[in-house]
């Protein structure tokens, strides 16, 4: 089993034991507004303007505003964070540029008015295989392989010269400047950002757990009319 693999089967169990750790304090939040006469859960269905309809809203107000905007909060320190590290020119990142969608599913987001797309799009093309991009970072697509990964999609940029510098480096666009943005990105040891996202990695999964829960909430909270 390669390094990569085991990594990302570490970052999977401790996401699911801090997955239970935000479940259990999220849950606890909901249960101190419980009304007093309420014994269902809150996924039950009440009568309008009920104790238990309200109980319901003051949930979701919770959930939408103070949790929501701690976790903003939060995951903007960790961005901010971020600045005290700085690119060391590895070019993993322009070489193997990873998205879930494919060149088509970008074209027709990008016609929709994606600005991710449409930027991603302007300076990433598709390689021609994933044999053509293993060449480039073997143990990455060998990892994914192991882990049953299939729907990733590898594009390199043109840009790129054969000693690892960007040739239109002034006018490369913001997501360039901006990676990586994702705090739960998988780097390479080369990578300069590589020891910010070790360090940031505990909270950030705290904090993608805590949306997976209140995502969970909203979607499956009865709505009334």
């Amino acid at each position: 089993m390669s390094e990569l693999f085991f990594s990302l089967e570490s970052l999977r169990k401790e996401y699911r034991e801090i997955f239970k750790t935000s479940l259990v304090e999220i849950c606890k939040r909901v249960d101190e507004l419980r009304p007093a006469d309420v014994d269902e859960d809150v996924f039950s269905v009440f009568v309008k303007d009920s104790s238990g309809a309200i109980w319901q809203k003051k949930v979701l107000d919770m959930l939408e505003n103070d949790i929501s905007h701690e976790i903003y909060r939060k995951l903007k320190e960790i961005l901010a964070y971020r600045s005290q590290f700085k690119c060391v020119g590895c070019a993993t990142c322009c070489n193997l540029a990873c998205s879930e969608f494919s060149p088509e599913e970008l074209k027709q987001k990008a016609q929709n008015g994606d600005n991710f797309a449409q930027q991603f799009l302007s300076i990433f093309i598709p390689y021609e295989s994933k044999e053509e991009a293993r060449k480039i970072y073997p143990e990455y697509i060998k990892m994914l392989e192991e882990s049953k990964e299939d729907n990733v999609y590898f594009y390199h940029c043109p840009k790129l010269t054969k000693d690892k510098k960007c040739s239109d480096y002034e006018n490369r666009p913001q997501i360039c400047r901006d990676f990586p943005d994702n705090p739960l990105s998988i780097l390479p040891n080369s990578c300069g950002y590589k020891k910010w996202k070790d360090e940031i990695e505990p909270v950030a999964l705290m904090l993608h757990s805590m949306i997976e829960i209140i995502e969970y909430y909203k979607k499956n909270m009865p709505k009334y009319e």
